[in-house]
């Protein structure tokens, strides 16, 4: 979304000429290919660049110093855009020495709302970029605008051609894209589980389909079951049910009704890959260290971010919200007299704020797959190993799914309050920049000033909670950290006692981070609890758990587990994790995740596409981890009952995920043949600037989201159905963010896949 500030202090240019006749038909720019003498009338510039126009090519010297994007700017008035109406902006453009670029169609007052925007950083040869839109309003007085700030130098910039054509309806996406009728898990079905397709059809009547082997031949055939409308998606589909089929083997293909499914594999070996790829992400994310390309994969390499290394002011050093800001936010003037030194952890998202409630949960599934691995694998597990993940640590004798929960879990010990100070011992929420950076960035780059936000107590049980589970896992490792893990589990814990109602409040994310507002931390209560008590065995943490109304009261529903909602993640704890529970509460407890599961694979029966999601009011932000976590229950129900049930369904479920959904396309980035890559990220950012590197393999996409919560989202999917309310661009950040708390259960549910048999 286009800064407000795009530009202030340019009000005045706004009166400057209007456009001149267009040039030729369906052309909204004048003269395309700058061969006029006079065509620098039309323009205007900021008084920072040295305008150098002559026929062929409109060029301008920036000067050094413009430290944001909007700082310098050559722009176009006057253009006029129609609701609905398809355009396509087309430019080729070069900078020399290199220059950062951001090129939007935008409205020409405030709140400058981009219609069009393609981002690049400029070299010495031509770039040529298109960028296709629908105008989401009317404008009458629209500009096409170049913001060229954020350069610690000088460099020319210069236009070569610049076109906004107006034209006919694109064509679909599904259709450009080749999107097959029939969904299938484009990466790989088990050979002794189930395996099904969906296929888009509108007839009532069955049809006849085939199971092809990758060398043509016809292995398997059979009957399509009619299933009807299916609410979520809002399509007519019918199931290819070819289960009874069990070779393993790659490139097979369904076919039904002209139709050919994209090829998957049948393979015992699924999920291995992914379980590895799933648990890299985090290196990949690492604040406070640099990122190697030997470890990281080529061109993942960066420097050490927020380090205070200029142009970055680090996170070594970080004082709290000014009093001014604070009464804003909080509604009083709260603010601390020590500065803390929080570099390290992991970026939450597509941003570089650091969030202590998402770094819990995320921390606590990593720490997750290397406990249920150990419980659940009879020590088999790669998960257990040291030398699974290529990272820093690897070969130093601890697991490295330790190691790297290790990186997270030292932050969140550093964000804690000071021993003297009020409210020592509490977390505070969280670290960012005092407003948002402009994108595609990397880390080392951003200028902003970060600093700590207030306390709360849901942050503080996060950590007491995480530490309290990282402390018996680290024990057999390294029994000092390990002890140090719980000192701060148990100082954290009594901290949010004497202050338990310190929350974290809605905010208009005009600060530079999200707010993570959640003012019932009755659920984190019971989950740092219970996590003290596994660690411990100490009957005063089971009293505390007991005393909870989450004790046996409902923790599961249809939107699974996140960072606002733990209850469930804490029972599922209580369920797996052997302990000195009593046999009546064991009992129980695992009593309450069966039923969660049999409740989730009732609703999985419901659906068309075979996955165990129905929430109550559309798709939530982040759908995809929702669905998963739900998974999550139900494999924990399969680990304490060894019902067979659970594993297929988990199995089924999985398929939504890599393909057999509403726009046929896998949420894991490089799983499948048409998966997401495009997603929001500063870093990760390919898609607007190939100088910068796409989203990791293995990164999960957040999801179809019914709320639409970013402007390119509203403007493309508006009336979308629950299934279809998402799209693989990067400016949509509702659907199609990547974030630490998503890719954690990702990886949970694929080293489960990898290991259940």
């Amino acid at each position: 979304m286009t800064h407000p500030k795009a530009l202030i202090g340019l009000l005045a240019l706004l009166a400057l000429p209007a456009i001149q006749t267009e040039a030729r038909a369906g052309e909204l720019l004048p003269d395309p290919a700058f061969t006029r003498s006079d065509l620098a009338g039309d323009w205007w510039h900021t008084s920072n660049i040295e305008f150098d126009y002559s026929p062929g090519a409109l060029c301008g010297t920036v000067e050094a110093g413009a430290a944001e994007p909007w700082d310098a700017i050559v722009g176009l008035n006057g253009i006029r855009l129609s609701r609905g109406e398809h355009y396509r902006l087309s430019i080729v453009a070069s900078g020399s020495p290199d220059g950062p670029m951001r090129a939007l169609v935008q409205k020409a007052s405030e709140p400058w709302t981009p219609e069009a925007e393609i981002v690049r950083r400029l070299s010495a040869g031509q770039q040529v970029l298109s960028e296709d839109f629908s105008a989401g309003e009317t404008r009458d007085k629209a500009q096409l605008v170049f913001q060229l700030g954020g350069s610690d130098r000088a460099w020319r910039f210069c236009l070569h051609s610049a076109s906004l054509l107006s034209g006919p309806e694109a064509v679909s996406d599904a259709a450009a894209n080749g999107v097959s009728a029939i969904r299938v898990n484009q990466t790989a079905y088990f050979p002794d589980g189930p395996k099904r397709a969906t296929i888009v059809h509108d007839g009532t009547s069955p049809l006849d389909w085939e199971l092809v082997s990758a060398s043509g031949g016809t292995v398997a055939s059979g009957k399509t079951r009619p299933h009807g409308f299916d609410v979520s998606s809002e399509l007519v589909v019918q199931t290819i049910d070819f289960s009874a089929y069990s070779k393993p083997g790659d490139g097979y293909r369904l076919s039904a009704g002209g139709e050919t499914s994209p090829p998957f594999s049948i393979s015992p070996d699924a999920y291995a890959a992914l379980r590895g790829d799933a648990l890299s992400y985090f290196y990949k994310v690492r604040s406070g260290i640099e990122i190697r390309d030997d470890l990281a994969g080529e061109g993942y390499g960066r420097p050490a971010g927020h380090l205070g290394v200029s142009p970055n002011r680090g996170d070594t050093s970080v004082g709290c919200l000014d009093t001014r800001t604070a009464r804003k936010i909080y509604g009083e003037a709260w603010s601390c007299g020590y500065r803390l030194d929080v570099a390290g952890g992991w970026y939450d998202a597509g941003d570089f704020g650091k969030y202590v409630v998402n770094g819990g949960i995320a921390t606590a599934q990593l720490l997750s797959v290397y406990e249920r691995a150990l419980n659940y694998s009879r020590g088999a597990s790669p998960a257990l190993t040291d030398g699974l993940l290529r990272i820093p640590e690897a070969g130093n004798g601890v697991p490295d799914i330790l190691d790297e929960a290790r990186w997270e879990l030292d932050f969140l010990v550093s964000m804690t309050v000071p021993e003297g100070e009020p409210h020592a011992g509490m977390a505070h929420h969280k670290v960012h920049g005092t407003g948002w950076p402009s994108g595609p960035l990397l880390p080392h780059r951003d200028r902003e000033e970060r600093v700590l936000h207030r306390p709360s107590t849901a942050a503080t049980l996060n950590l007491a909670a995480a530490a309290a589970q990282g402390a018996r896992l680290f024990a057999p490792s390294d029994k000092g950290y390990a002890d140090r893990l719980l000192a701060f589990a148990i100082r954290a814990y009594h901290a949010a006692e004497a202050n338990p109602a310190l929350f974290a409040p809605h905010t208009d994310g005009s600060h530079g981070g999200g707010d993570y507002q959640d003012d019932d931390v009755s659920d984190e209560f019971y989950w740092a609890a219970s996590e003290l008590y596994l660690s411990t065995g100490d009957q005063a943490w089971l009293d505390r758990a007991r005393a909870s109304k989450h004790w046996s009261g409902p923790v599961f529903s249809p939107e699974g587990i996140s960072w606002r909602a733990v209850a469930a993640f804490a029972r599922i704890q209580l369920a797996s994790v052997p302990s000195r529970l009593s046999e009546r509460d064991l009992a129980a407890i695992r009593a309450s995740v069966r039923d969660a599961a049999d409740a989730y694979l009732e609703a999985q029966k419901q659906e068309a596409f075979g996955f165990m999601y129905r929430p109550d009011n559309g798709f939530g932000w982040g759908s995809n981890q929702s669905l998963i976590q739900n998974m999550i229950v139900a494999a924990t129900a399969y680990d304490i009952t060894g019902d067979t049930r659970y594993l297929q369904a988990v199995r089924e479920s999985m398929d939504y995920i890599l393909g057999r959904n509403a726009l046929g396309i896998s949420y894991v980035t490089g799983y499948g043949t048409t998966y997401a890559q495009n997603q929001f990220s500063y870093m990760f950012a390919a898609s607007t600037d190939p100088s910068f590197p796409p989203p990791p393999r293995g990164a999960l996409a957040g999801g179809p989201n019914s709320g639409l919560a970013d402007d390119y989202a509203i403007r493309t999917l508006e009336g979308c159905a629950p299934q279809a309310c998402y799209v693989d661009d990067s400016r949509s950040f509702s659907t199609n963010e990547i974030a630490i708390n998503w890719n954690a259960p990702l990886a949970w549910i694929a080293s489960f896949l990898a290991d259940a048999r």
